[in-house]
């Protein structure tokens, strides 16, 4: 109980019934954790409107639930060279998702990818 007090003071106990304890309060402690999951949305730089309104909705939901959104815009090929139709993608649709989710991390290359992090507003 007490290993530097002089002389050293212990306990006698039932240890079954402490390690019974001890996996309860572990449990409790995980009951209240939160867990994120991140979802994600991709899509390419040329996206029609309908289908980048499909998206939103779709990312909408997650929102509400309290999951992390990540959207990826994927280059293929000669796209590469107009990564800026990619960014103006991803920054439509943040506006369109503004309402529920705000922007974690701004648009991203990451390799092919460009990436965009979308947290819930009500966190």
């Amino acid at each position: 109980m007490a290993p530097n007090a002089k002389p050293p003071v212990c306990k006698v106990m039932n240890y079954g019934k402490y390690k019974y304890e001890m996996s309860k309060k572990e449990k409790e402690a995980k009951k209240n954790q939160k867990v994120i999951n991140i979802k994600e949305m991709r899509m390419s730089p040329n996206i029609e409107e309908h289908d980048l309104n499909v998206k939103a909705g779709k990312t909408i939901e997650f929102l509400k639930n309290g999951n992390k959104v990540k959207v990826s815009v994927r280059f293929k090929g000669r796209q590469l060279g107009h990564t800026e139709a990619g960014r103006k993608v991803l920054l439509k649709f943040a506006e369109l998702t503004s309402e529920y989710g705000t922007i974690d991390k701004q648009p991203k290359m990451e390799g092919r990818n460009m990436v965009m992090f979308l947290v819930s507003k009500n966190d």
